[in-house]
Formats: structure tokens, C-alpha cells, sequence
């Protein structure tokens, strides 16, 4: 993957010592320049090594309670060394960390505090560019989004996916896997014994999950973004390649403030476009849906779900990976990575759009190869014609439902079923095996309760639990809704998102047990079949549930969350309107 590391010179003006940013807090003739000067001394810093030079911030989401960055403290580091190489001053920042594994109740509940920190930190102290160090699947959205809301010159170094998990001669995909052997353990064919040894084999290194799932494919998305250095994001986090693209973009990153290439030079709408392209020809996490949404309103470009459906059903599926197909990401990256990957989407892709590395993403891509077709598929032979993701509508859900339909039991996309209601994630723990259910392989499970403010965050629990004693009899799959997401590693015909969420009153809060519902996945239509003056009825009978938080970070969220339709950004965020440069001197 020699492409990862290539800086490619470009021809623009560049810009003065005088005209760095950095220049209002070190260069002018007053107390607080000498100030500044002075704390920088106390820092062990001589003159010459910053004085005139950009300043670059590094912003690193490493910590000791997140297993996917794990290596991230020793990254920086090759950060640093290549912002120094290129006559840059690097600065690191420890950031909020969002640990996909340990946060609860979610991590995307935190997301948007991230975001708000990324930006308030880069727009206060003296940065002319920065490095955003992210993998872990809230990370990468949550740093993008509040770079894009300061606009610096800005590159994104992914933490790259772990090692493949092995176990008695099995490849295991983390997450995917998880969820396939609890399940066999909870039929019988399994027991404690293996559970212990799959402990241990299921997450072997540093990295975020190796399968597609949500980390995979938003790291993804900032290299088809063009925000990342060519190649980055399918790089193994513990393979000598991460640390030289990571020096890569250290290098870069100076030339991009010299240049004043701007994050918003990168992400435009063809950006955007392109980026849900690749996560519906990924086969990607339906988590994508929900945070290229909010990172395009932070770039100022309206991105709807009607796009995501309108550019899935012109994209084939390419990429023949867990939960959805057959390999992980080191296979993708020995395949060909993104660079190969994007080589064979070219006819859907807008290729004269910049990126942070080259002027156009066609001279990004040229030359890339696919060394392995059954990883990265050609068009003719796709793992499916369409995109693994489908945006469904009814009334049950008027504002939108997704469903990654590549991950699911084709006999279930065109299902009617009695639902099985439950109205949060610990009554359906508690229930979800009680004979009196009479829950069987045609009932539709329903869980409310869970999304943006019900959940609260939209925790990942829309891959409902299939009952014990159906997992006996085989059963694998079920008609499951939600107003939850689910993990991308995740797999099933589990529809999420759905909005408006119960919480606010949505449909999914007038749905009673025993109700028919039909999903119909080809013509989109997700429906309660209940007629209009049943649901008014039951409508004038529900009461809004009281506000969760009496103070604090969640009550500021309960006040200023969207709708997962309009990417769970706090609106006083997504909202257009202009913010001051703090005065230095």
C-alpha cells in the first residue's frame, strides 16, 4: 500500500508566517504575545522551533479504557514526527475517548459533546491546522463533525481495524462472531468451556472491529471523503504501514497550512455523495445513515435519507464482508484497500473533487489494483446489484426506518406478522423468553423506548434477542423493530431508526401486541395494519413519559437532540450561523 504514504506536491500559493493563525497568539508586539512566548518557554521550547511555523494540533481520543485505540499514545507520536520532518510545531490534545465497548448507556449519547469539544478546543488556542486520531465508531463522526464546524486544515488518521480473531481453526469477526456463538450457547451447542476460549480469541490487538461493522465503515468514509492520506483506513493498527501513514499525515498536514486548504475545500455535497456510494457498496453500518447526516449538516450540505435510498439502488455491493459476506478488513486491505476498492466504483463516483492528498480524487485512485476478486468484487459479479442499505416509509415510520437487507434472511423481506411489544430494553430482557408470550418464528418483535431520547443516546439494541426455545429449534432470524440502532457487526432483518421515535409520540408508540405489521424491504414500505381511526383512539390515550434528567450534559441533550432522521445533532449545532475568532492579543 505504497499509496498510503506518498505526499503529492501541489501547486498553490502559500501563505506567510505573518498569515498563520497561530501568528495573533506568538507574532505581534504586546503583553500578551510576550505572555504567550513566555508559558511556551516553561513548556522546555526554544524560539526557533515554533516560532513562524504552523502550529498543529493533534487530537487524540487514546485512553486506557479503549482497546481500539489502544496504540494510539505510540501514532501520535509518528504524528509529531512527521509535522516536525515538514517544519511544523505539533501540539497534542487528549480529547474524550468513547470507548464503543464500556460507555453506557451508549456512547452516542456522547457523540455530539466530542464533536462540541473538538470544535471549542480547536477555535480557542493557537491552531493553524489539525490531526484527528479516531477509529472507535462515535469517534470518527464526532471529530469530523466538530472540525468541519471550525474549517482548519484538517486531516483524519484512522486507528485502523485489529488483527483477525482465531479460534480451533476458525477465523473469527469481532462482534459478528460474538453474536453468533452467544446464540449457539443459548441453544445448547455450546458451553462455558468454549465460551472461555472465544473470550480470548475474539479481539486480539489494538484496532476497532475487522468486520464491516460501524467503525470499519465510518473510517471508510473519511478516506472516500478525501480525508484521510490514500489507503489509511483498511491499514492493520498494529502493521509498521499505520505508523508511516500516520508520520504521512503529519508531513501532509503542514502543507495543507501553508496551503490553507481547508477542511471545507474537501467536504463537499459530490464528498458526501460519494461516501454514502462506498458505505452502500461496503455493505456498510446502518450507523453510517445516521452520522454522515449529521457530518453533512455540520458542512453545510442537506443530505437526506431520500439520498442514501436513491444512491443504494444504483450501487452494487462489492465488498464481500462480515456481517454481510465472507472476509475482514485485513483481507479488504491486502485486497486492494479503499484506493482499489474506489477503482472499481469510478462510474459512480465524482472523481474531479479535491482531497487533503491530491487535487482530484481520479489522480487519488489512478493506478490502484484489485489483487483479489473474491474480496473486492468486480461490477459484474457484485455480492448484490443493490446497496446494502434500504430506507423504508409507512405508517409506521413517516419520517423514515432503515434496514441493512444484505445482513438478513431473504425470506423475511416481505413479512406481515403479529407484533410482540415491548416498551423497554430490560422488560424485553426479562421477557423475552415467557411462554405466554407465544412468541414463534412469524411474530415481529417490537422494542420502544430506545431511540434518541427514549434510550436515551439510541442505544444499540435493535438486534432483538431470539427467544431460547426458537433458537432450539434453529431459527436464526426474525422480523425485529426499533427505534434503536444496532451495531454494525451486528446482522438480521432488524429494522432501526425508526422515527419519529415512541418517546415524541411516533407510531411505534401506539403498536399493542398482536397487531400485523408488513415489512415489504422491495417497495420500502414499512406498515401497521391498524386502521386511522384505531391509531387516532390510541393516540388521544398516550401521554408523553417525563423527562429523564433533572441537570447536567443529559438534560442539555434531552433539550437540543434531533430525530434520527436528521442525524441525532443538537440543533443549536446543525443550525448555519457565524462565530468569532477569539481575540489573542
Amino acid at each position: 500500500m505504497g499509496a498510503a504514504v506518498t505526499d503529492t506536491p501541489r501547486p498553490r500559493t502559500r501563505r506567510t508566517p505573518e498569515d498563520l493563525r497561530s501568528h495573533q497568539w506568538y507574532g505581534t508586539d504586546g503583553l500578551r504575545s510576550f505572555s504567550h512566548r513566555a508559558r511556551t518557554r516553561q513548556l522546555g521550547y526554544l524560539p526557533e522551533e515554533h516560532l513562524g511555523k504552523p502550529v498543529v494540533a493533534i487530537l487524540n481520543t487514546w485512553s486506557d479504557i479503549n482497546p481500539c485505540h489502544q496504540h494510539l499514545r505510540e501514532r501520535a507520536e509518528a504524528v509529531k514526527r512527521g509535522v516536525w520532518q515538514a517544519g511544523g510545531f505539533p501540539l497534542e490534545f487528549p480529547v474524550s475517548t468513547l470507548s464503543e465497548t464500556f460507555q453506557k448507556p451508549t456512547p452516542m449519547l456522547y457523540r455530539n459533546l466530542l464533536s462540541l469539544e473538538t470544535e471549542e478546543l480547536l477555535r480557542s488556542y493557537p491552531v493553524d491546522g489539525a490531526v484527528l486520531m479516531g477509529g472507535c465508531d462515535k469517534t470518527t463522526p464526532a471529530l469530523l463533525m466538530g472540525a468541519a464546524s471550525v474549517d482548519l486544515p484538517t486531516v483524519f488518521v484512522p486507528a485502523g481495524p485489529m488483527l483477525r480473531g482465531h479460534w480451533r481453526g476458525e477465523t473469527l469477526g469481532s462482534g459478528t462472531d460474538m453474536w453468533k456463538y452467544w446464540d449457539d450457547r443459548r441453544a445448547g451447542l455450546i458451553g462455558d468451556c468454549e465460551m472461555a476460549e472465544l473470550e480470548c480469541g475474539l479481539a486480539r490487538s489494538p484496532g476497532h472491529c475487522m468486520t464491516m461493522g460501524t467503525a470499519s465503515t465510518m473510517t471508510g468514509a473519511a478516506e472516500v471523503l478525501g480525508v484521510t492520506m490514500p489507503g489509511a483506513s483498511s491499514i492493520p493498527a498494529v502493521d509498521s504501514g499505520h505508523s508511516r501513514m500516520a508520520a504521512a499525515a503529519g508531513r501532509r498536514i503542514v502543507e495543507m497550512v501553508w496551503e490553507d486548504h481547508r477542511l471545507s475545500t474537501v467536504l463537499t455535497r459530490e464528498a458526501y455523495e460519494d461516501a454514502v456510494a462506498a458505505v452502500c457498496a461496503l455493505g456498510g453500518s446502518t450507523n453510517a445513515v445516521i452520522h454522515l447526516i449529521a457530518m453533512a449538516g455540520r458542512s453545510g450540505v442537506g443530505l437526506t435519507l431520500d439520498d442514501f435510498d436513491r444512491i443504494a439502488r444504483t450501487t452494487p455491493v462489492l465488498a464481500n464482508l462480515r456481517p454481510g459476506g465472507k472476509y475482514l478488513m485485513e483481507d479488504f486491505h491486502y485486497a486492494g484497500g479503499m484506493p482499489g476498492f474506489l477503482s472499481r466504483l469510478r462510474d459512480l463516483l465524482h472523481l474531479d473533487r479535491p482531497t487533503v492528498a491530491h487535487d482530484t480524487l481520479r489522480e487519488q485512485i489512478a493506478g490502484a489494483l484489485v489483487h483479489d476478486d473474491d474480496v473486492i468484487r468486480t461490477v459484474d459479479e457484485p455480492l448484490a446489484e443493490e446497496g446494502g442499505i434500504a430506507v423504508l416509509r409507512g405508517n409506521l415510520a413517516p419520517d423514515g426506518a432503515v434496514i441493512k437487507h444484505i445482513a438478513a434472511e431473504q425470506h423475511l423481506l416481505k413479512h406481515t406478522g403479529p407484533a410482540v411489544v415491548f416498551d423497554d430494553y430490560r422488560t424485553m430482557q426479562a421477557r423475552i423468553n415467557d411462554p405466554a408470550l407465544e412468541i414463534t418464528a412469524e411474530s415481529v418483535l417490537v422494542l420502544r423506548g430506545s431511540g434518541p431520547l427514549g434510550g436515551p443516546g439510541m442505544p444499540e439494541y435493535g438486534m432483538l434477542p431470539i427467544p431460547d426455545h426458537l433458537l432450539k429449534q434453529g431459527v436464526r432470524d426474525m422480523v425485529r423493530l426499533s427505534d434503536a440502532r444496532m451495531s454494525g457487526t451486528s446482522y438480521g432483518a432488524c429494522v432501526l431508526h425508526i422515527a419519529p421515535e415512541s418517546h415524541v409520540g411516533g407510531p411505534l408508540a401506539l403498536v399493542e401486541t398482536g397487531d400485523l405489521i408488513t415489512l415489504d424491504v422491495a417497495a420500502r414500505t414499512l406498515r401497521l395494519e391498524v386502521d386511522d381511526a384505531e391509531l387516532a383512539r390510541r393516540r388521544a390515550e398516550w401521554r408523553p413519559p417525563a423527562a429523564r434528567y433533572g441537570r447536567g450534559y443529559g438534560a442539555l441533550y434531552e433539550e437540543h437532540v434531533t430525530q434520527a432522521d436528521a442525524g441525532c445533532d443538537f440543533a443549536f449545532l446543525a443550525r448555519p450561523g457565524e462565530v468569532p475568532e477569539p481575540y489573542a492579543g
